[in-house]
C-alpha cells in the first residue's frame, strides 16, 4: 500500500460556526488540524502518496501541509469546482494516482477519528481478492446509520438504508468510512457529475456481481460531524483513548500548547487543549474542552465539554456547558450557556444577558 485518497471537500455545515472560516478537516483537534492525525496514521501504516480531494475553502490546505514532506509523505491537491459527492470526488482525482489497475488504493472520509488497523484492512482486501473492501464497525444503536450485513466470510450482502422499524435492524454493522479500492474499480465511477459511493457506487457494484468485502474493526471510532463529537474526539486524543502519532505532546489530563498560559490556580482537566497564545485566568475551571489559539477564559469562568474559537473570550464567572463559541466572539461576564448553544463568529453577548437559571 503506497497511496491513498483523503476526501476533505465537505462544507461541515453541522459544525458551524467552527467551519465558517475553516474547513472541517482543518479545525484543530488535540492541538493540530484534525487532518494531521489522519495523515500521520496513514504514513505510519506505510502510505507514501496521498491525494487530497478538496472543495470548500480549498485554498487553505496546501499552504499548511505543502508537499507533505514534513510528515514523510508526498501530498497532491485536487479541487472540485462543484461538489461531486464521495464517489465523484474519488473519480475526480484518479489521474493523480500512480497505481496499476490491480493495485489497492486506500480511501478515507475526512471526518472520521478511528483506531482502524489500516494494514489489516489492506491485507484483508488482498487475501480475499476483493474489488472493494470496507471498514465496518459495530454500534449499539444502528438506527442513525446505513447497515452493511455480511456473510460468514465477511462478504458484503447488501447496503441497507437507515432502519425505520426494529424488524429492519438486521445487523449492528455500519460503514465506517474507510475503504480499499482496486484501482480499476475507481475508473468505472462516472466522471464529472456528483456520485455517492454509499448510495450509488457500492450498491451498483454489488448488483453487478462485484466482490465487496467487509472487515469489522471495532476499535475506537467516532464521526466528528457535530460540535459535541468534535470536542469529545479532541479530548479522547489528548487522553490517549484515540490513537494518533500527531498529538503534539504527551497524552494526559490536559494539553497546554507552547505560548499558552494557564494560571497556577486554574483547573484544566478532562483532555482539555489550551491552544497557542490562549490564556486561562485564575480560578477558572475548564474540563473536556478545546480552547483554540488566542482565546481567553477570564477569572472564575467554568467551561465544560465546549469549544472556544480562535481569539474568542469567555467573561468572568460565566458558565458554559456543551457550547460552541465562534472565532472572535465575546461572551460577557455572568452568562450561563448550556448544551447546544452556538455563538456565531465575532458576536457579542453582554454581561448577564443569557441564563438558564436565576441570577442568585
Amino acid at each position: 500500500m503506497t497511496e491513498a485518497i483523503l476526501l476533505v471537500g465537505g462544507k461541515g455545515t453541522r459544525l458551524r460556526p467552527l467551519t465558517v472560516y475553516t474547513p472541517k478537516p482543518m479545525v484543530r483537534a488535540a492541538g493540530v488540524p484534525f487532518l494531521t492525525h489522519q495523515l500521520a496514521r496513514a504514513h505510519a501504516a506505510g502510505v507514501e502518496h496521498i491525494v487530497l480531494a478538496t472543495s470548500y475553502l480549498a485554498e487553505v490546505f496546501e499552504p499548511y501541509f505543502g508537499d507533505g514532506s514534513a510528515l514523510g509523505l508526498h501530498i497532491e491537491y485536487v479541487t472540485e469546482e462543484e461538489p461531486l459527492g464521495t464517489g465523484g470526488a474519488i473519480r475526480n482525482v484518479a489521474d493523480r494516482l500512480h497505481s496499476g489497475p490491480g493495485d489497492p488504493v486506500l480511501v478515507f472520509n475526512g471526518d472520521i477519528l478511528t483506531g482502524l488497523d489500516i494494514r489489516a484492512l489492506v491485507d484483508t482486501h488482498e487475501t480475499t481478492g476483493a474489488d472493494v473492501s470496507l471498514h465496518l464497525t459495530r454500534v449499539a444503536d444502528p438506527r442513525a446509520y446505513g447497515l452493511v450485513p455480511t456473510d460468514d466470510t465477511g462478504r458484503v450482502l447488501a447496503f441497507l438504508e437507515k432502519p425505520q422499524t426494529p424488524q429492519e435492524i438486521v445487523t449492528d454493522q455500519i460503514n465506517a468510512g474507510a475503504y480499499v479500492f482496486r484501482r480499476s474499480v475507481i475508473d468505472t465511477i462516472p466522471a464529472d457529475r456528483p456520485v455517492s459511493v454509499e448510495r450509488e457506487t457500492f450498491p451498483g457494484l454489488l448488483a453487478a456481481g462485484a466482490h465487496l468485502q467487509g472487515m469489522v474493526d471495532s476499535t475506537y471510532w467516532l464521526d466528528l460531524g457535530t460540535p459535541a463529537a468534535f470536542v469529545r474526539g479532541s479530548a479522547d486524543l489528548v487522553l490517549g483513548r484515540a490513537p494518533s502519532p500527531a498529538v503534539p505532546g504527551r497524552c494526559g489530563d490536559r494539553l497546554v500548547l507552547p505560548t499558552a498560559t494557564v494560571a497556577p490556580d486554574a483547573k484544566v482537566t478532562g483532555g482539555t487543549v489550551v491552544g497557542e497564545g490562549a490564556f486561562v485566568a485564575e480560578g477558572a475551571r475548564v474540563s473536556g474542552s478545546t480552547i483554540l489559539p488566542g482565546a481567553v477564559i477570564e477569572p472564575d469562568a467554568v467551561v465544560t465539554d465546549s469549544l472556544i474559537g480562535t481569539r474568542a473570550r469567555v467573561g468572568e464567572r460565566s458558565v458554559l456547558t456543551g457550547t460552541v463559541i465562534g472565532d472572535g466572539a465575546v461572551v460577557g461576564a455572568d452568562n450561563e450557556l448550556r448544551e447546544g448553544v452556538r455563538v456565531w463568529c465575532d458576536a457579542r453577548i453582554p454581561a448577564g444577558a443569557l441564563r438558564f437559571s436565576s441570577d442568585q
